[in-house]
């Protein structure tokens, strides 16, 4: 049956996905101010499916027998987490407050950037699609390992757009300034945790 290794695919990327990290903490701020919602949501969500598939051909292997590539990636993004945990704690203590009508404080190039850096230089996206569900994928079959790597594009297209889109329902909390202040905390004490752990960790 063709939906079962999709539903399967689908069940281990949403398992993956839906955590506490660095990635869903931007994307849910992005969509709590309505920044370039659409851009960050397709980056976030091709990025996945790029790496997604690349499991699923056996590049996890590659990344099995040279963890030199890791320990790069694990250093860098380490420096830029610590650094965005700088600015998000200096957002903190400068709390604003939500406004549909503000203009728009992060110009889309910094978002695309922002984006772009905490999805490819987090060197657990690579352990987790690569390698954790490439390997889920090979027990699929030759033929269901795609419709497997199917499935778990579709959670992350599914769970990106329901955080960047699904946040603006939270507006009335974030019209507050101590919320802004509580989630920007909350980000910077994550950031830097995960940034230490990167580091300490490897």
């Amino acid at each position: 049956m063709l939906f079962l290794p999709v539903l399967a695919g689908f069940a281990s990327g949403i398992s993956l996905i839906v955590v506490i990290g660095a990635q869903n903490a931007f994307v849910l701020r992005t969509g709590l101010r309505r920044e370039h919602v659409f851009p960050v949501v397709v980056i976030c969500a091709l990025s996945d499916a790029v790496l997604i598939f690349a499991g699923v051909a056996g590049v996890g292997a590659i990344v099995r027998v040279a963890p030199v590539a890791l320990d790069i990636v694990r250093w860098g993004g380490a420096a830029f987490l610590v650094g965005y945990a700088v600015f998000a704690a200096r957002r903190a203590l400068k709390p604003s407050r939500l406004d549909a009508a503000e203009v728009t404080a992060m110009p889309l190039v910094a978002a695309v950037l922002g984006c772009l850096a905490l999805t490819w230089l987090n060197p657990h996206v690579y352990l987790d699609t690569l390698v954790l569900l490439g390997s889920l994928a090979a027990t699929q079959g030759a033929d269901g390992r795609w419709l497997f790597g199917v499935g778990a594009t579709l959670a992350s297209v599914a769970w990106f757009s329901l955080l960047g889109f699904g946040a603006r329902f939270l507006a009335p909390v974030f019209a507050r300034p101590l919320a802004w202040r509580v989630l920007d905390g909350a980000i910077a004490l994550l950031m830097l945790t995960l940034g230490v752990l990167l580091v300490v960790g490897g």
